[in-house]
């Protein structure tokens, strides 16, 4: 039988990582009572009274929430609470019922803003939640019941070619694609159509590490929206190759949005985030 030469410092790491545990729990239960306290995680306002709301980030597919880092920057400079989750794009359903569980995890009213397929995302994840005080669309594919998000961008899209291989990689890579195959931008199309206005350098490195989104999320209807209820602001940029100018006006008018347009391609959270930060907030001051 072999026993250890030094049992007093094992006994003593042994006593260590015990105090460490119950230390934890110590806090999480502090946590706990901290939050049956009523008004305990509130936050405050600028005027100390009304809590400024939480802007809530929805990023689109072939991006993350990096791609709001810039408008992050600007608005907590600001003074506003901001999250940014990631968006799984795995389907429109799916995707809009994680959102609308996160949503759950906000306290006090929001401002939830979706970009290009993000758009979608958060309509249809903000139904029937009394805390979501605006949408705001930024290059946003904006669907009304049944519409699906491919049928959207229109026939004068980047994205809308005879052959999809020419502009799409598919992993698995076998045809037809199926609802959870997913779909990457090849290099040149992401670099020609969906990165303009960054440096060659910069949407290289964007395009190295995109997020796929599956051919099911692209296709799958739309179920009822909450633009119908609840006040939009729609930014449209008019030099978007993705979801060109005149669709996104279009799905401006059908939502009733209140209409800015800027100088910008599809990624104009990236290339323009002062402007995308101003029409977020011009919301928030309509919506107070």
């Amino acid at each position: 039988m072999t026993t250890s030469r030094h049992p007093v410092p094992r006994l003593h790491r042994w006593y260590a990582r015990r105090r460490a545990a119950v230390t934890m729990l110590t806090g999480l239960l502090a946590l706990g009572s901290l939050a049956a306290i009523p008004g305990a995680a509130a936050r405050p306002g600028h005027d100390g009274h009304d809590p400024r709301p939480t802007i809530v980030l929805v990023h689109g597919a072939w991006a993350d929430a990096s791609s709001w880092a810039g408008v992050v920057r600007r608005l907590q400079a600001e003074g506003y609470p901001v999250v940014a989750p990631a968006n799984p794009l795995r389907s429109l359903a799916s995707d809009s019922a994680y959102l609308a569980t996160f949503l759950e995890t906000v306290d006090g009213p929001t401002v939830l803003v979706g970009h290009s397929y993000g758009a979608a995302v958060a309509t249809n994840a903000a139904v029937g939640n009394p805390d979501v005080r605006a949408l705001v669309f930024v290059n946003g594919s904006v669907p009304a019941r049944g519409e699906t998000v491919a049928e959207l961008a229109g026939p004068d899209s980047a994205l809308s070619v005879p052959d999809p291989t020419t502009i799409f990689d598919f992993a698995p890579s076998t045809l037809p694609p199926e609802p959870g195959t997913d779909v990457y931008l090849k290099p040149s199309t992401f670099l020609r159509s969906f990165a303009t206005g960054l440096r060659n350098a910069d949407a290289e490195v964007l395009s190295a590490t995109q997020r796929p989104i599956t051919f099911g999320a692209l296709n799958e209807p739309s179920a009822e929206p909450a633009w119908r209820s609840v006040p939009s602001w729609y930014l449209v940029g008019t030099k978007d190759r993705v979801i060109p100018r005149s669709a996104q006006e279009a799905m401006a008018r059908k939502a009733g949005s209140s209409v800015t347009r800027y100088d910008a391609g599809h990624l104009g959270p990236v290339t323009h985030p002062a402007q995308v930060a101003r029409v977020i907030t011009a919301a928030v001051r309509a919506t107070r």
